[in-house]
């Protein structure tokens, strides 16, 4: 995940949300798999930051990219099954 998105933002710092599910399936994640935040406020505006998270199990990869830099960490899977809370469309 991590050399993934550092890959990506080193061509483009702020990726959309179909370029980072591209890049993480790409990688090898099942796109089952791999959730992303959406770009846009309701607004039209540019988010400030992306998410994007890989279920592996009981887990979750999730990866920040702000201001061109790339965070990740580890955190459990929800109740849900899923990494993220509500809907990310």
């Amino acid at each position: 995940m991590e050399s993934t998105l550092k890959k990506l933002v080193t061509a483009n710092a702020k990726p959309d949300r179909e370029a980072i599910r591209a890049a993480l399936v790409s990688a090898g994640i099942p796109k089952a798999n791999v959730e992303v935040s959406v770009s846009r406020t309701p607004t039209g505006l540019d988010v400030d930051a992306m998410e994007a998270a890989a279920l592996t199990g009981e887990n979750c990869v999730m990866g920040q990219i702000r201001d061109g830099g790339v965070m990740v960490t580890v955190l459990p899977v929800l109740a849900t099954g899923k990494c993220f809370v509500g809907d990310t469309r």
